[in-house]
């Protein structure tokens, strides 16, 4: 081997040995009589020395040719060092060097690779290999790798066991556009790479594997964005002969596993709510608890009163922002303009100041006294010192905007902790949501979620209101997993597919394998799947998942390092029996 040590593994007891060292040219530093070069590579940092009078003038020499990202093979003896470093581990010693040979020489690269980088994010994806070498990225990967054999730990020791699952499969209409692969033997059709692997899991099911997992590749040709990519990675796992009670136990278990191994993070039992108080108290199925202001109802204090805002309003809610009362018109200003954004939508926003003399203040002391505004404050639990914020309009659009606004005011305020870890599972979704442009329901999860066995016989004539045997998990406001208990029942899930419009002939087209696999014993059955990219980047208290991928694509779903997508040739185009028109489209 090229080395007797890493960069990173020299302390002072290695004082005197005699060291190989391989790695990149961190920095270069020519002092005229000396020089130093700081020798990188994925374990850490360890300065090299050529001096006058002890090294060899032509060693020197050498040195003093060697650029940035040189790939370098040194021997030489293990010192201590006159000026110490303690901002690196290797920085009370550094490597007299008598033996240098350049592996390979190095283009100045586009951008400094270290911690604090001029690069900007897409120069860095186009030269994402070069990106890696910063320590910054590549313990980003370090964890995700860590992650990856801490799942595989848990879950082999509670008896699953990994299965693979194809990747090239059938299209199917429900859910996210799919990416799809034209077959060259069978001209005209496809194959679709994998949402999920879920079919693919319920059949193991049936097959009687009892307990699936599976780190996998997944694919969705979405719209973008921080924490999505096109193609990602899920930790997929099933279970047989259970209820939503067993699923919930083994993968809070699983989670509080990955916290205390990876973050020595002791976490407690998980609250648990259900999707209607999660909407209600947040405005959210996947809500913030890291602190508090739930909403508050005003309808029956704030109605009737002469305030056509509140009085129109199928909704007037607010949060109580505690010690903001000081808050300046500027600062409410602010706040007014935050809840107008496109993207947000209220058309405005009613403050109440609670000041510290008892005394109220608010946008509306045109209809509403003081004696009104303190009924308001004790509903909402207010104190001298506090503000409420106060939104009103349509009960779905209201409730998603005052969310917003919370999100805001606990980010304001400082009270999102990144250290912070609060878990909860959201339970009892509804099994189904109207679309309005199709004039149809659709599966809030996926169609072979079961229902509560409660609200089955809804399905016929109250479907808005048959609540799944769903759960997700939510940390810190960001959902990391997902899942059901799944239809077993042929019959029942032929139900299913009939109230999400399917004919029996599409069922049976899209579908018919799974039903059938139901008439030969299916077990009742239920799983879970987690977010991966998305675990490492909450693990790391980030929020965006690029790099915890090692190969991301950009916001156009662009890999800008390989230039992907691109064109193919008409040859290959005519093999596949493809052909494009002259707005190159096929």
């Amino acid at each position: 081997m090229l080395r007797t040590h890493t960069c990173g593994e020299l302390r002072i007891d290695h004082k005197g040995q005699e060291v190989t060292l391989s790695g990149w040219v961190q920095k270069q530093r020519d002092k005229g009589g000396i020089v130093y070069i700081d020798l990188r590579d994925r374990y850490g940092i360890t300065q090299l020395i050529f001096e006058e009078g002890v090294t060899e003038s032509k060693l020197i020499e050498k040195a003093k040719t060697i650029g940035r990202e040189f790939v370098l093979s040194v021997k030489g003896e293990v010192v201590e060092r006159y000026s110490k470093n303690d901002k690196i581990p290797t920085g009370d010693i550094e490597i007299r060097v008598s033996e240098l040979e350049i592996l390979n020489v190095s283009k100045t690269p586009p951008f400094t690779i270290e911690e604090e980088t001029d690069g900007g994010e897409d120069l860095r994806m186009q030269y994402r290999y070069l990106d890696i070498r910063r320590a910054a990225v590549r313990e980003k990967l370090e964890l995700r790798h860590l992650m990856m054999a801490k799942v595989r730990e848990y879950l082999t020791g509670e008896q699953f066991i990994e299965v693979e699952t194809p990747y090239l499969i059938k299209s199917t209409p429900e859910g996210a556009r799919d990416f799809v692969v034209p077959s060259r033997m069978n001209e005209g059709e496809f194959y679709a790479l994998p949402q999920s692997p879920q079919t693919f899991k319920q059949l193991l099911m049936v097959a009687g594997l009892d307990r699936y997992y599976q780190i996998v590749k997944c694919f969705r040709d979405e719209d973008l964005r921080a924490d999505r990519q096109p193609e990602f990675t899920q930790i997929d796992c099933e279970m047989a002969f259970v209820e939503q009670e067993d699923v919930l136990n083994t993968f809070e278990g699983m989670t509080k596993f990955l916290y205390k191994e990876i973050r020595d993070i002791e976490l407690g039992d998980f609250q648990r709510i259900s999707y209607q108080e999660a909407i209600e108290k947040y405005g959210s199925d996947k809500p913030d608890l890291r602190f508090g202001m739930e909403f508050t109802e005003l309808n029956d204090l704030a109605q009737g009163k002469g305030f056509v805002v509140f009085d129109s309003a199928d909704l007037v809610v607010g949060i109580n922002a505690s010690g903001c009362a000081e808050y300046s018109r500027k600062q409410l200003d602010a706040l007014t303009n935050f809840v107008k954004k496109p993207q947000i939508g209220a058309k405005g926003l009613v403050y109440v100041k609670y000041n510290e003399d008892g005394s109220f203040k608010s946008s509306v002391d045109k209809f509403f006294d003081q004696e009104a505004l303190k009924v308001w404050a004790e509903k909402m639990s207010a104190k001298p010192g506090d503000l409420l914020l106060i939104l009103a309009g349509e009960k779905g659009q209201t409730r998603n905007a005052l969310n917003e606004l919370r999100l805001e005011m606990g980010e304001r305020l400082g009270l999102r902790d990144k250290n912070a870890v609060v878990p909860l599972w959201v339970l009892d979704f509804p099994l189904l949501e109207w679309d309005q442009d199709s004039q149809r329901y659709h599966a809030m999860h996926h169609p072979f979620t079961s229902p509560k066995p409660e609200d089955i016989e809804k399905l016929d004539a109250d479907r808005g209101n048959v609540r799944a045997n769903a759960y997700d998990l939510v940390i810190n406001g960001v959902e990391a997993g997902g899942g059901s208990i799944r239809i077993h029942d042929r019959e029942l899930q032929a139900k299913m597919f009939e109230t999400l419009g399917f004919s029996k002939e599409e069922a049976e087209d899209q579908f018919g394998f799974l039903m059938g696999a139901f008439e030969y014993g299916a077990p009742p059955h239920g799983g879970i799947a987690f977010g991966f990219d998305r675990m490492c980047a909450m693990m790391a208290g980030e929020e965006s998942i690029r790099d915890f991928i090692a190969f991301p694509k950009n916001n156009s779903g662009r890999d800008m390092m390989i230039d992907s997508p691109s064109k193919i040739s008409s040859e290959q185009l005519a093999e596949l029996g493809i052909e494009l028109n002259q707005n190159n489209k096929s």
